[in-house]
C-alpha cells in the first residue's frame, strides 16, 4: 500500500529486455538507502519487487501484463520515473490510500498553463470516470491528486509548482501516456452498487 506522495524522480539507467518480460534498473538517490531484495516500491504508480541492489542502483522485473497495461513497457535508458517506497503501518497518511495496481493508460489530452501552476486534462476509459468525482482522490504515474472536473471519458487537476518540480508530471506533454488508479473505495462502493 502506497499513499501517492513521490519521494524521489529515479532516473532508468536500464531495461532489459527477456522475452515477453523486462528487467528495469533505476538509479535512485534515496530510495536505495534502506531497499532490501523483495521490497516493494511504487513505480509511476505501479508495484513492482525489487530483485537485485547494486549500490545505488535497484533491478526490478516486469512481466508481460505490467509490460502491456501500464506505461512501463514505454520506457528507455535516461527516463525518469516517480517512486516511492510502501507505507509503513503508523506513519502518517498525507496522500491518499493507492495500491500500486493500475487501472488504465490515459493520455494527456490538455496542458493549460497558468504561471507557475498548471490544469492538465487526461482522456481514459469512460467507464473509469464512475469512479471519480470532483474533489475526489485519482493517482496519476503514482502521484496523489485531487480531481477538479470530471467528464464523461476525461478529467482534469490542477498542479502547484511544487508537483511540477518534483514528479515526471512537470515534462508531461499532451499525447503523453500516464497510469491512472482510481480511489480505492470508489471501486469498492461501484462493485457492491452494481451487485444489488
Amino acid at each position: 500500500m502506497f499513499t501517492g506522495l513521490v519521494e524521489e524522480m529515479a532516473k532508468v539507467v536500464g531495461v532489459e529486455s527477456k522475452g515477453n518480460s523486462s528487467d528495469l534498473t533505476l538509479e535512485s538517490r534515496l530510495i536505495c538507502d534502506d531497499a532490501a531484495i523483495g521490497d516493494s516500491i511504487c513505480i509511476n504508480g505501479c508495484c513492482l519487487t525489487v530483485v537485485a541492489i547494486d549500490g545505488n542502483h535497484l533491478t526490478f522485473q516486469a512481466g508481460e501484463e505490467t509490460l502491456s497495461r501500464t506505461n512501463l513497457g514505454e520506457l528507455s535508458a535516461g527516463d525518469h520515473v516517480n517512486v516511492e517506497r510502501s507505507l509503513a503501518v503508523g506513519q502518517r497518511m498525507g496522500g491518499h490510500y493507492v495500491s500500486g495496481h493500475v487501472d488504465a493508460v490515459a493520455t494527456v489530452d490538455q496542458r493549460i498553463e497558468d504561471g507557475p501552476w498548471a490544469t492538465f486534462w487526461f482522456r481514459l476509459p469512460a467507464e473509469l470516470t464512475r469512479q471519480m468525482a470532483s474533489k475526489g482522490s485519482v493517482a496519476v504515474d503514482g502521484i496523489s491528486l485531487t480531481l477538479v472536473d470530471v467528464q464523461q471519458d476525461r478529467f482534469s487537476v490542477a498542479l502547484i509548482p511544487h508537483t511540477l518540480e518534483v514528479t515526471t508530471l512537470g515534462t508531461r506533454q499532451p499525447g503523453d501516456a500516464v497510469n491512472i488508479e482510481t480511489d480505492l473505495l470508489a471501486k469498492y462502493v461501484q462493485q457492491q452498487l452494481q451487485r444489488n
